[in-house]
């Protein structure tokens, strides 16, 4: 048996002296069905047949803790977060010869493959080279796989074991479509104990009030959800993206976003047509109007399109014709310039919110109007800007105002969906909303803090489309915190104790 929107039916429950955000007399929030059926002022009787469900509701008091809507992170690579935990971390290194001593220790500890996950070369004083892990890991495969997903650094080993070797030269780097490649093939874990760490990552998402997520893993997603709802899995909502290699299947499977899978109660939905268009600013592949300092002209000095402007279209218009939405990765501002440029030739009439562009990271001040006639959302992550600010600063000099402009997106009239892009950043909703709010981490100065956007709409901006308020009517899927969060800031907004999150009112966390 299901409640609203497909999620198992839950006991009705009262949760009894809540608060919402910014408010100092509490509520009590009466939920029954997987719906909020009643908002009232606390200890007041619901009307109608809400008392009926009262009457017989689990009782839930929660002395003055906030309520919110149940939060999303609205772009993540769940397999790959799940897996990023069990790999060499590479996050803190600050050089090669750093990365490469790590990965000495590993073989020394015996292990007969190392994968590491995390590195930023961007502001490295020494380059990558093959021989730099040939000499620490001899015969034993090594592959670094860069904190962006866009470049990994391999030993001779491994470039052998996968076919690459000769792409890999003498730095042992690959970028863009040969590192995807490799992330697949990395990706062989047997399908149970990859669900099992996939049902770990949800449950600790769940844990930071995280009710659903949109699944970006580059692979034939639909299957895998299917088999873990079959399995139980439970803890979160999921929206699954669709990549150019498997459009036709999708097609074949008539596949359209919004449409829940069967067997998941409603709980796996499809969601859009992923495209990545250019590459990243650390790899320095984001493809940008003006040219990366200091870098050849056989480094591609303006970074890369992935996807040429003329296969764009046919691609986003076969998407259309089949029913999926446009989801396109764009993080320089030429990338993005035409990315709007592909969406307007296909439906010039703009897409009402149905279109999204992933990361949005460098734009042309003359494209934030384009955002907003075209009705396409931009998905962002304010946690790259904490992460990338330094080398924001060095790749793309005398821009950075024009850097991560949430502020002013949301001025012109442009949605904005706030994600973590994890395992690129934690998947941590609470991260997102305060480096969107903040602008700072680490006790550092606010970087372009006239971007900044207020907490209500970063919160708004960190669910599915509820708003920053619970409201009569809508789906349970609720988490209850300890702080405020508009009148929280810095440290304490990003590490916001989470107490209770609810999935169309079954509790998947509780802290108490």
């Amino acid at each position: 048996m299901s409640g609203s929107d497909g999620a198992p039916t839950a006991t009705p429950v009262l949760l009894a002296g809540v608060r919402l955000p910014g408010a100092d007399a509490p509520v009590d929030v009466h939920v029954a069905d997987g719906t909020v059926r009643a908002v009232v002022p606390a200890g007041a009787a619901p009307a109608g047949g809400v008392a009926d469900a009262a009457s017989a509701a689990e009782r839930l008091d929660l002395d003055g803790r906030f309520i919110v809507p149940g939060l999303w992170d609205r772009h993540v690579h769940l397999a790959q977060w799940a897996m990023a935990a069990r790999r060499l971390d590479l996050g803190a290194v600050s050089s090669a010869l750093e990365a490469a001593a790590l990965v000495a220790a590993a073989v020394r500890d015996g292990a007969g493959e190392v994968v590491g996950m995390g590195y930023r070369d961007g502001l490295w004083p020494d380059r990558q080279r093959i021989d730099l892990l040939d000499r620490v890991a001899g015969d034993v495969p090594v592959v670094l796989v860069s904190g962006d997903l866009h470049s990994c650094w391999v030993n001779s080993a491994a470039g052998r074991r996968h076919g690459l070797l000769e792409r890999a030269g003498a730095s042992g780097v690959l970028r863009e479509d040969d590192c995807f490649r490799l992330v697949r093939e990395l990706d062989d874990v047997a399908d149970d104990v990859l669900d099992d760490w996939v049902a770990d990552a949800a449950r600790a998402a769940a844990a930071r009030g995280v009710v659903g997520v949109v699944d970006y893993e580059m692979r034939w997603n639909r299957d895998d959800w299917a088999r873990r709802a079959a399995a139980g899995f439970d803890a979160l909502r999921v929206r699954f993206g669709v990549y150019t290699q498997h459009l036709e299947r999708a097609a074949d499977a008539r596949l359209r976003t919004g449409d829940a899978i069967e067997g998941t109660d409603g709980l796996v939905r499809v969601g859009g047509y992923k495209v990545i268009t250019d590459g990243s600013l650390n790899t320095r592949t984001a493809w940008c109007v003006d040219p990366y300092p200091g870098l050849g002209p056989d480094e591609h000095p303006y970074g890369q399109a992935n996807v040429p402007y003329d296969e764009l279209v046919p691609h986003l218009r076969r998407a259309r014709e089949i029913g999926l939405d446009p989801a396109v990765h764009a993080i320089g501002d030429r990338a993005n310039e035409r990315a709007l440029d592909a969406l307007e030739a296909v439906q010039p009439s703009g897409w009402g919110g149905r279109a999204s562009i992933e990361h949005a990271q460098l734009l042309r001040r003359e494209d934030l109007a384009r955002f907003a006639s075209l009705g396409v959302v931009a998905s962002v992550q304010p946690e790259h800007a904490m992460d990338d600010r330094d080398v924001a600063e060095r790749y793309w000099p005398g821009r950075t105002d024009r850097a991560f402009m949430l502020r002013d997106l949301a001025d012109a009239g442009v949605e904005l969906a706030l994600g973590s892009d994890a395992p690129v950043a934690r998947l941590d909703p609470w991260a997102a909303i305060a480096a969107a709010v903040g602008r700072a981490r680490d006790g550092r100065e606010p970087w372009h803090p006239e971007q900044a956007i207020d907490a209500r709409l970063a919160l708004a901006a960190s669910t599915d489309g509820a708003g920053s308020e619970v409201r009569e009517g809508a789906v349970a899927d609720l988490a209850i915190v300890e702080r405020d969060p508009v009148a929280t800031e810095g440290a304490e907004l990003r590490e916001m104790p989470v107490t209770i999150t609810l999935l169309a009112g079954r509790i998947t966390h509780d802290a108490r």
